[in-house]
């Protein structure tokens, strides 16, 4: 039998949505607002999902403080008031759009998890707007 736990997490970053081969305009068309060369802000809200068989001895698919503590250091720490663009390593060549920030997170927390346990991390940029990623 096979349950999912939930955590969720809160971050504020900026960003700039733009692919430096680009010219603005090229880039503006493309991204609109969220080209500003002086960046904007979201505040990110992240729920890990994680997915696995019930330990029989402790009743856990997975401890949530643990999923807690990995969010915080491998996402939270990373990129809370960060801008996303300058700051973070993996958008240094990467586009710091939902869907990359969404794979990132996957990719820093699914080595973190036991073998078996399934990982899908769904991400709000804004209360209307998010992206769901598991891995595939």
């Amino acid at each position: 039998m096979k349950v999912t736990v939930h955590r969720k997490a809160h971050f504020n970053a900026a960003h700039r949505l733009y692919r430096k081969d680009w010219d603005f305009e090229k880039n503006e068309e493309v991204f609109g607002k969220c080209n500003n060369p002086n960046y904007h802000g979201h505040n990110y809200e992240l729920i890990a999902s994680v997915t696995g068989e019930i330990d029989p001895e402790t009743g856990y698919v997975m401890d949530v403080k643990l999923l807690k503590d990995l969010i915080k250091s491998e996402v939270e720490d990373a990129f809370d008031h960060k801008n996303l663009n300058e700051q973070v390593p993996e958008f240094q060549s990467l586009n710091p759009t939902a869907e990359n920030i969404s794979v990132v997170i996957w990719n820093k927390l699914k080595p973190k998890l036991k073998d078996g346990h399934e990982l899908e991390i769904t991400l709000y940029e804004t209360p209307r707007n998010f992206v769901t990623y598991k891995g595939e």
